[in-house]
C-alpha cells in the first residue's frame, strides 16, 4: 500500500458505515461509505488515494488530490503559523510545509510550487518548495522537438518558468509566448533545446510551426492574441475596416484567413468575427 498515491485495493469486509480494503500483502485501510456513490461488495476492486490522518493512520479516499507523492503541483497556502505553511490540497487535512522545506517566508493566500515528500522523522506526507532538490540537471532523456507535459509556476524577467515531465526545469522565453499563460497552468509544450546546464528551453508550438506562417498570417495571429483570441473581422468586412485594424489589404487578409483556417489555427464559423482555436 503506497502512501500519497492512487492504490487499487480490494474490499475484504463490510461494516455498517465503512469498507475495509486490502492490498495484496494483507495491509488494510478503512474507507467510509460516504466516499462512494454505490454499494461495494466483497472482493470488488476500487481505486483510492492513501494519506495520513492527524494520528498518522492510513486513510483511504476516493478523492483525487492535485498533488501526489514525488509529484509537483501549484498550491495555495491556507495558513502560516509557528509550525510552517499549511497548503490546500483539497483533502480533510492540510499539507504542511515545514520551515526547513521553505525557500523563504511564505504568506497566507499566495500560491507556491510544491513537491510532495515523506518526512523521515514522522512518516507523514509533507510538502517542499526546494525545487532544485527534486529535478534533474543531467541524464536528460528528452531531445529537441519532443512534446512534453509542462506545469507553469513562475513569471521571471526572461519568461515563464516551468516543470517539464515532473522531472526537469524549463523556461518559455517571453519572445516565444503569444498567448496568455498563468502560473499553475498545465499545458503541452515542445522542447526547443536542452541547455548545457540541464535546463530546458520550451516552445508552445512544434518546431517549424512559425516557418509555416507567412508574415500576413502572423499579423492576424498577433492581433488575435492581443485581443483575447477574437477579432471582430471577417472576409465580409470592408477593406477600410481591415486596413485600419491590421494594415492589410482585403485580398491579403482573405488569403491569410484561408491559410490559418486550413491549419486549424482559427475558427471562422462565427459571423461576428474570427476566433483563435
Amino acid at each position: 500500500m503506497e502512501l500519497g498515491k492512487i492504490n487499487k485495493l480490494k474490499v475484504v469486509r463490510i461494516e455498517e458505515k465503512a469498507y475495509y480494503l486490502s492490498d495484496e500483502t494483507g495491509n488494510e485501510v478503512l474507507l467510509t461509505k460516504d466516499q462512494v456513490e454505490k454499494d461495494l461488495i466483497v472482493d470488488e476492486d476500487i481505486e483510492v488515494f492513501i494519506y495520513n490522518d492527524e494520528n498518522k493512520n492510513f486513510v483511504a479516499t476516493t478523492q483525487k488530490p492535485p498533488i501526489q507523492f514525488e509529484k509537483f503541483a501549484y498550491l495555495k497556502a491556507k495558513k502560516v503559523n509557528k509550525y510552517g505553511a499549511f497548503m490546500d490540497w483539497e483533502m480533510p487535512i492540510d499539507l504542511l510545509i515545514p520551515f526547513d522545506e521553505q525557500n523563504g517566508k511564505m504568506h497566507e493566500g499566495k500560491w507556491y510550487l510544491v513537491f510532495m515528500v515523506k518526512d523521515e522523522r514522522s512518516d507523514r506526507l509533507i510538502g517542499s518548495c526546494k525545487v532544485n532538490e527534486f529535478v534533474f540537471f543531467d541524464k536528460i532523456d528528452i531531445i529537441e522537438g519532443d512534446e512534453v507535459d509542462v506545469l507553469l509556476y513562475e513569471k521571471t524577467d526572461l519568461g515563464m518558468g516551468a516543470i517539464v515531465n515532473n522531472l526537469y526545469k524549463g523556461l518559455i522565453f517571453d519572445s516565444d509566448i503569444h498567448k496568455k499563460l498563468h502560473p499553475g497552468d498545465t499545458i503541452k509544450g515542445f522542447v526547443k533545446q536542452v541547455r548545457e546546464d540541464g535546463k530546458i528551453d520550451l516552445l508552445l508550438e512544434p518546431l517549424g510551426y512559425k516557418n509555416s506562417i507567412d508574415k500576413n498570417s502572423q499579423t492576424i495571429l498577433n492581433a488575435l492574441e492581443k485581443n483575447d483570441g477574437f477579432l471582430n473581422l471577417t472576409d465580409k468586412s470592408s477593406p477600410e475596416e481591415i486596413k485600419s485594424s491590421l494594415g492589410l489589404s482585403k485580398k491579403a487578409f482573405k488569403r491569410s484567413l484561408g491559410n490559418l483556417y486550413k491549419q486549424k489555427i482559427i475558427d471562422i464559423s462565427n459571423e461576428e468575427g474570427i476566433k483563435l482555436v
